[in-house]
């Protein structure tokens, strides 16, 4: 399992953060890869430094979430995680360009999204692209939410880095 403190730069040139939690080894992928000034960030989803899932939805027999009550708690999460990801790379949410909410229950998100991303973002009108996409399922069965980045470090902080 990769360092969760540590990046890990390949030969060629990418950077790549993980946050040691069991699926990017099971699964095996980075949770984010900087490549010259962009920041590409994996689907983030709400879970602890232990790979818990915060907030996780009660699901039914069949396995399939029973109400979406805990998206907004789920939303925060996300961005927290993701908030984390950019810091390893010198950058912050005003970094981002574009998101992608792949969420259950859209209606849910959408009345979850507003409040918290102006929160995440700090503003009224978040500076990036935003798409809100509905699914049928996620990676786990709690799971309601996760949240896919692109971030642009501005050519001061590119060469700093």
């Amino acid at each position: 399992m990769q360092s969760n403190e540590v990046n890990a730069v390949a030969a060629n040139g990418k950077e790549a953060a993980y946050f040691g939690v069991p699926w990017e080894d099971a699964y095996g992928y980075a949770q984010a890869i900087r490549v010259g000034d962009t920041i590409h960030v994996s689907g983030q989803l709400s879970h602890d430094e232990k790979g818990h899932l915060i907030a996780p939805a009660s699901l039914n027999e069949t396995g399939k979430p029973t109400e979406f009550s805990m998206m907004e708690q789920q939303m925060r999460a996300t961005y927290a995680n993701a908030v984390k990801l950019l810091a390893r790379f010198g950058a912050t949410l005003d970094n981002v360009v574009e998101e992608t909410l792949y969420v259950l229950d859209v209606d849910a998100a959408f009345s979850a999204a507003g409040k918290v991303r102006k929160d995440a973002y700090g503003t009224a009108r978040p500076q990036c692209a935003s798409n809100l996409i509905g699914v049928t399922r996620l990676a786990f069965p709690e799971q309601l939410i996760e949240i896919a980045f692109k971030a642009v470090l501005s050519g001061a902080e590119a060469k700093r880095l």
